[in-house]
């Protein structure tokens, strides 16, 4: 090859080469100085605009952690407030219940007494005649006892009552019932309550037929059925031939 056909040929080479670079140049940022390589540019392209698309991510997420954060602190004062009103309700629940069962138990064995006081103490007195012919503390008995039932209610009641396969009551299941105060103060009023009506009927059977009554109405107020016994007893001894 001579010399002509040579410089022809590295012409044409340096024009080619002259046509791809505008193309890497493109490519190659404009703040790259003259002795940095080309790998070292691209690297630090990629890192510009992969710091541009995290801000611009980290902006929007900020934006929306804002709404984000109000809507997190309005639900955790929401379920704060919710935590307080399950804990208020269960102290007034489960504290003032006790409480009631108590003031019941009280308030009820209280009520019942100057009664059999005034049937032992004055049995033909006119105060006593006309106190027992009253309906008041039996009316006022059973509201209180309304009252307690509706507060020891469960959706198990019925299952313990008639426990059962047969629908009938056992042990077991009154005992559990009974565990509760609230329901043990209910059948404290109830038994107050069926103990003074009979003690009054042994009362007025004994005005009527002319009849002791002090022991039995005293037994009355503590073991009912042995206070009807021996009211029984008491009439069917007194109305013997040998009495009259």
């Amino acid at each position: 090859m001579d010399f002509s056909s040579s410089c022809f040929c590295h012409s044409q080479i340096s024009l080619k080469m002259n046509c791809r670079a505008p193309a890497l140049v493109s490519k190659v940022p404009l703040n790259t100085g003259r002795n940095q390589p080309a790998p070292l540019a691209l690297r630090e392209m990629k890192s510009d605009l992969l710091s541009q698309r995290l801000g611009g991510f980290a902006t929007k997420l900020s934006s929306r952690g804002s709404s984000l954060g109000g809507s997190r602190i309005i639900i955790h004062l929401h379920l704060q407030t919710l935590s307080q009103r399950k804990s208020s309700r269960v102290s007034a629940c489960w504290l003032p219940s006790s409480e009631i069962a108590s003031t019941a138990f009280t308030v009820g064995t209280a009520a019942v007494l100057p009664f059999y006081t005034i049937m032992v103490v004055a049995p033909k007195a006119e105060l006593t005649r006309k106190a027992t012919k009253s309906s008041i503390p039996y009316i006022v008995l059973g509201l209180l006892y309304a009252y307690l039932l509706c507060l020891s209610w469960t959706p198990d009641t019925i299952r313990l009552m008639f426990a059962s396969k047969y629908w009938l009551p056992e042990l077991p299941g009154i005992a559990k019932m009974f565990s509760n105060e609230v329901t043990l103060a209910s059948a404290w009023i109830h038994l107050l309550a069926v103990d003074l009506f009979a003690a009054r009927q042994v009362y007025h059977d004994g005005l009527q037929n002319d009849i002791e009554t002090r022991h039995s109405v005293s037994l009355c107020l503590l073991f009912c059925p042995v206070g009807i016994v021996t009211h029984f007893i008491t009439k069917a001894l007194t109305s013997s031939p040998g009495k009259r």
